[in-house]
């Protein structure tokens, strides 16, 4: 790959006002202008400052960039259904990794089991941005993310992949360029593209070291790629890329486990998750004493009942959130015999509180619809449903989201 020539194309004005003339290889019918969702699992805000990502730290500069506040909890799946549907986890009915609904008992929802994902219960209570534009004539072509490969509300997204985490990125970004190169009846002009390994690196090795910075140095070069596809494509000034990260990473020791199994046996409650954010359901005729047991402040973490969580967390209504919910003070986790999500050794982890820092996620926009060198204060990340909405032209379905949180970031 020529970096200096994707580098200087982002620094030309990264999509949004480089010279109108397409390029030699660019196609000659005129094109549509199209929105790019790019999320990057696990990418802290800061990390855009460490100078490992030349090419997204062009984006912001010539942009807007901003820390987004994850929702509670501040874990994978939530946050992503979040990021396109406009609503917590308490409502749109994905609140963590694992889960269970008492509709159909003694099944395990994980993303990882397709055939129990497939179920279109788990979707239902929300509708993500490419349902919304499918259904009222937008195509849209998904490069993974979670909940793109089922059907939700009798839609599809126009062209999608399942999701494949041994793709590598460039190939991902490949894949979403292909889609480019269709006929224009078949073309979508709403686009996710989905990159895991930052938050793999994050988990491994820890947020502070050289394996993540290289990890977000692989995403940035899979981004130089996605712009020069573009370019090669005419799609200067007709681009407008939301790049998001669904939570941060703090680092996390070894040995800094809350012991559950010492403080409730599976004679009293059942663990439904662990780890950094705990769900823990007591066994009928049990509860009052489960709660004695959990219930409070204790070494490193606090346990509530589900209708006492702090109101900003805006969790537990829920009919899939589990009665007693404990968080981990930052860099602990909790662990049960029971069910131990997170086998062998993690040196990073997320699921704590999402006002904590180490939690602030990454946000850029660029494109014609922004202004240049924006910063904008800490956001609530469900407002990246409407502003994708405005982008695509979409009227959006009920949301939390606030379209005003980007006011001085949208071009005139």
């Amino acid at each position: 790959m020529n970096w200096l020539r994707s580098f200087a194309f982002v620094l030309c004005a990264t999509l949004a006002a480089c010279a109108s003339a397409p390029s030699h290889d660019a196609p000659q019918a005129a094109v549509e202008e199209i929105t790019i969702l790019v999320g990057i699992d696990g990418f802290r805000a800061d990390y855009l400052d460490r100078g490992d990502t030349p090419v997204l730290a062009a984006l912001a500069a010539g942009g807007v960039r901003a820390a987004m506040r994850p929702s509670f909890p501040s874990v994978t799946f939530p946050n992503h259904y979040t990021l396109v549907t406009g609503l917590t986890p308490d409502h749109h009915g994905v609140i963590n990794n694992r889960m269970e609904d008492p509709a159909r008992p003694g099944v395990v929802f994980t993303l990882s089991d397709r055939a129990v994902a497939n179920d279109p219960i788990w979707w239902s209570d929300a509708a993500p941005i490419w349902v919304t534009a499918e259904q009222q004539g937008v195509r849209t072509g998904t490069m993974f993310w979670p909940g793109s490969e089922y059907e939700i509300r009798g839609a599809r997204p126009s062209q999608y992949r399942v999701f494949d985490q041994s793709l590598p990125s460039f190939a991902r970004v490949d894949v979403l360029l292909s889609w480019l190169d269709l006929p224009a009846a078949q073309r979508p002009r709403l686009f996710t593209l989905y990159f895991d390994l930052v938050d793999t690196a994050g988990h491994r090795y820890g947020p502070n070291t050289l394996e993540t910075d290289a990890a977000a140095a692989e995403v940035d070069a899979a981004m130089a790629r996605l712009l020069e596809g573009l370019r090669a494509r005419g799609y200067e000034g007709r681009v407008n890329l939301v790049v998001v990260a669904d939570h941060g990473m703090a680092p996390q020791a070894p040995d800094a486990i809350i012991d559950l199994d010492a403080r409730i046996s599976a004679q009293q409650a059942r663990v439904v998750f662990d780890g950094q954010f705990v769900g823990i359901n007591p066994l009928p005729g049990r509860e009052a004493e489960a709660e004695q047991a959990l219930l409070g402040r204790s070494e490193h973490g606090e346990c509530w009942r589900k209708s006492e969580l702090p109101a900003r967390f805006d969790f537990g209504t829920h009919r899939r959130v589990p009665a007693i919910i404990c968080m981990a003070d930052l860099g602990w986790r909790y662990r049960s015999l029971q069910l131990t999500q997170y086998g062998g050794t993690s040196l990073g982890a997320h699921g704590y509180d999402p006002s904590a820092p180490e939690m602030a996620a990454l946000f850029i926009a660029n494109g014609p619809a922004f202004g240049h060198g924006v910063t904008l204060p800490t956001f609530d990340n469900v407002s990246v449903y409407p502003l994708l909405a405005h982008l695509a032209g979409v009227t959006p379905e009920q949301n939390q989201g606030h379209l005003t949180d980007f006011e001085g970031a949208l071009a005139e």
